[in-house]
């Protein structure tokens, strides 16, 4: 029973670390698709399209949908709408490198917003390894010279950080109760509702979607939402919410990797020091290590 139960934790970690790989290629396409399409309605193309696939292609799944999936799926579909506008919105006033670092504050709210809610307080691995991630990601996101004041971008994209954390604890409390299935299809089809109302409301008119952003948001529709976010709400049935966000900070890993590939961005030592000190972090999250602290006479 015990190695059954260990051999699903391996298989959700893999699975976790594939949907950051993927969530790290968003990066450059969303980087096109922005060059061509609103962010709003982008939003409400990414998720609309990505539930209806889903809802679709488990047909026979999603007939089986009850009120209360409806309910606990529009919460997570809330906090990941907020989320994603927070960061969006934030992006006008702030640098994207910037935003990157500030964005992955979650993984450090995370341990916290868990123990406040489920009243399961950190391990000592749990927190050391949530702040050594973080200082991997600040490498990795700052160039030299950059200074960290504090705007209304900064602001915006920290409360994205807090709403990004909010959404993996909502999937916690509810991954267990609902068919992970029927829960991505329900959150993806409130946030494209949602974001498809503010973006009527507050974007020039949808002018159609060109040529050029075809690929990047195809990429952003089947990868980096509709498995993407699938992936996430199954494997967090077998993981804690703390180890969840260790190891999709590997995101801003994979992001900086498939940039210097696609986008012809320049490694730099920072990126490499950066990039060891968020796996070690992954290590230390993985490993049975025992911190002791001992009380100095």
């Amino acid at each position: 029973m015990e190695a059954h139960k260990n051999r699903k934790k391996i298989t959700a970690d893999l699975f976790l670390l594939l949907a950051a790989l993927l969530w790290g290629g968003g990066y450059a396409a969303t980087k096109d698709a922005l060059n061509n399409v609103t962010p709003l309605y982008m939003m409400a193309i990414r998720f609309l399209c990505a539930g209806v696939l889903i809802s679709i292609i488990f047909f026979k799944i999603m007939i089986k949908i009850h009120l209360e999936d409806i309910i606990r799926g529009s919460i997570i579909g809330i906090f990941l709408f907020l989320a994603y506008t927070a960061q969006t919105i934030g992006l006008n006033y702030t640098t994207a490198s910037k935003q990157s670092f500030l964005t992955s504050v979650y993984v450090i709210i995370l341990p916290f917003l868990y123990w406040a809610i489920f009243k399961n307080k950190p391990t000592h691995r749990a927190v050391i390894s949530a702040v050594i991630a973080l200082t991997g990601i600040a490498i990795l996101s700052f160039k030299p010279g950059m200074q960290l004041n504090i705007n209304v971008g900064d602001w915006l994209t920290l409360l994205s950080a807090v709403l990004f954390a909010s959404h993996i604890i909502s999937i916690a409390c509810f991954a267990r109760k609902s068919n992970p299935i029927i829960l991505s299809v329900v959150q993806m089809l409130f946030a494209g509702i949602f974001s498809l109302l503010f973006a009527i409301i507050f974007e020039p008119p949808f002018s159609g979607i060109h040529h050029d952003a075809i690929f990047p948001i195809f990429y952003l529709v089947v990868f980096s939402t509709m498995i993407g976010f699938l992936i996430q709400n199954i494997a967090q049935k077998y993981a804690n919410p703390n180890h969840v966000g260790i190891l999709l900070s590997l995101e801003s890993v994979f992001g900086a990797i498939i940039s210097l590939i696609f986008l012809n961005e320049i490694f730099t030592l920072n990126m490499a020091i950066g990039c060891g000190i968020i796996f070690l972090s992954v290590l230390i999250s993985e490993t049975k290590l025992k911190f002791t602290f001992k009380k100095s006479l």
